[in-house]
């Protein structure tokens, strides 16, 4: 066979796969889903709603420690032992900890691409102009969410797992009234944990109501009400988490 006939041949099968990948992948509902602008946001939504459930349960479970430290730490260990004997100790913990990963990993690589996608197609000029209108919560999102990252892989390493913010032999596995006491007797801390949930406040004031227009929910007969709720969820998730850290510098907690 002639030498350019095979090369044409090669040719021939090297744009045939380079038209098939994309083909593969345009065939997937899931990768046209995500490739959307629309789609970036409703996982968003929808990653946003899981972890603001899981926010809100968390914050009631912490709010255990005002009833004593039975209460909590019997509370730790349901959570360990739900399930049972069906599944192994802990399991379920740690499917919900799997859940809250992805929804988290999933959070953040939709909302880097967003942000992506809207200096590109925006001018400067109009960027600045949306930033005059802009309320405090929508202008602090990408940085609050940023120190939210660090706060979550922070508040892991110290009151899950103890390798940080306690002196050795200090932390004790389910002891939680303890542990919570002994870690935020550091005032800075604690500090560092207030300004941690300033940070969830204000990103929750504009991302459960951003949240619930992408969802479709919000009108304009209904989108001042649903500010308000939003904000109003902010604030009482803000007081819930903060009270407990106040309680312990105040001496109220011991």
């Amino acid at each position: 066979m002639p030498e350019s006939a095979v090369g044409s041949e090669r040719s021939q099968g090297s744009s045939h796969s380079a038209e098939t990948a994309p083909r593969l992948f345009s065939s997937n509902p899931l990768i046209t889903f995500w490739s959307t602008v629309i789609g970036k946001k409703i996982v968003m939504a929808v990653t946003g709603a899981v972890l603001v459930g899981f926010v809100i349960a968390h914050m009631i479970g912490n709010l255990k420690i005002f009833s004593g430290s039975d209460e909590i730490n019997a509370y730790a260990r349901f959570l360990r032992e739900v399930g049972r004997p069906e599944l192994d100790y802990g399991q379920v913990l740690w499917i919900v900890r799997s859940v809250l990963l992805l929804c988290v990993l999933l959070h953040i690589v939709a909302a880097w691409q967003l942000t992506l996608l809207n200096r590109k197609a925006r001018p400067v000029d109009y960027r600045m102009r949306k930033n005059q209108e802009a309320t405090l919560a929508s202008l602090t999102m990408r940085w609050g969410g940023v120190l939210l990252l660090v706060f979550i892989i922070f508040h892991l390493l110290h009151f899950t797992s103890g390798v940080v913010g306690f002196a050795p032999g200090q932390y004790q596995d389910l002891a939680v009234y303890q542990n919570v006491v002994a870690g935020f007797s550091i005032w800075y801390v604690s500090v560092f944990y207030i300004l941690a949930m300033a940070a969830l406040c204000l990103h929750l004031d504009h991302g459960i109501w951003s949240g619930l227009q992408t969802l479709g929910w919000s009108t304009t007969r209904n989108q001042r009400k649903l500010k308000i709720l939003s904000r109003l969820i902010a604030l009482v998730i803000f007081i819930g988490f903060i009270s407990v850290p106040i309680s312990v510098m105040a001496g109220w907690l011991r």
